[in-house]
C-alpha cells in the first residue's frame, strides 16, 4: 500500500489520541493526570529546568503552566525555587520522584501494548523514520 503524507500524519495523531487516552486511565489511580506526570518525567530528565522550560516541553502556555506548577507544589510533587532574577526553577520532592516512578511503569505498559505486534527492527526503523521527519528541533 502507498500511503499519502495525509495519511500517515492522520495514524500518527490516533496512536497518540489512543495512547493520552490509556495514559490518562493508567495514571489516574495514581492521582495524577498526564500533564502532570509529563511535567513529573521532564523535570527528572531537566533539573532545575524553568517555568518556561517546562511549558514548552508539555506542550504548555507559560501561563497555564504556572497554574499547574502551583497545584503540583501545593500538593507536594514539586518544590518552586527562586532562581537570578525572576527565574524560577523546579525540583522534584521525594513524592514526586515515587509518583513519576509508578507512573513511568504505567506508561511503559501502555506504550508496549501498542507496539507488541512490531518486530525489534520495525520498532527501531519506525522510530528513526519518525527522527527524520521531525528532523531538527526547531529554533524557536
Amino acid at each position: 500500500m502507498t500511503y499519502r503524507p495525509a495519511e500517515v500524519a492522520l495514524a500518527v495523531k490516533r496512536l497518540q489520541h489512543r495512547h493520552h487516552r490509556a495514559l490518562s486511565q493508567a495514571l489516574a489511580p495514581l492521582g495524577l493526570s498526564l500533564v502532570q506526570w509529563d511535567t513529573l518525567r521532564h523535570l527528572h530528565q531537566n533539573p532545575d529546568a524553568s517555568l518556561h522550560d517546562l511549558a514548552v516541553l508539555t506542550f504548555q502556555t507559560d501561563q497555564s503552566f504556572g497554574s499547574l506548577a502551583t497545584r503540583m507544589a501545593d500538593r507536594g510533587l514539586i518544590e518552586r525555587v527562586p532562581g537570578p532574577g525572576r527565574a524560577v526553577h523546579h525540583h522534584l520532592t521525594p513524592e514526586g520522584h515515587r509518583l513519576r516512578t509508578a507512573g513511568q511503569s504505567a506508561a511503559d505498559a501502555v506504550v508496549a501494548s501498542s507496539f507488541h505486534t512490531l518486530s525489534p527492527t520495525q520498532l527501531n526503523d519506525l522510530g528513526s523514520l519518525l527522527d527524520v521527519a521531525l528532523g531538527a528541533a526547531p529554533t524557536s
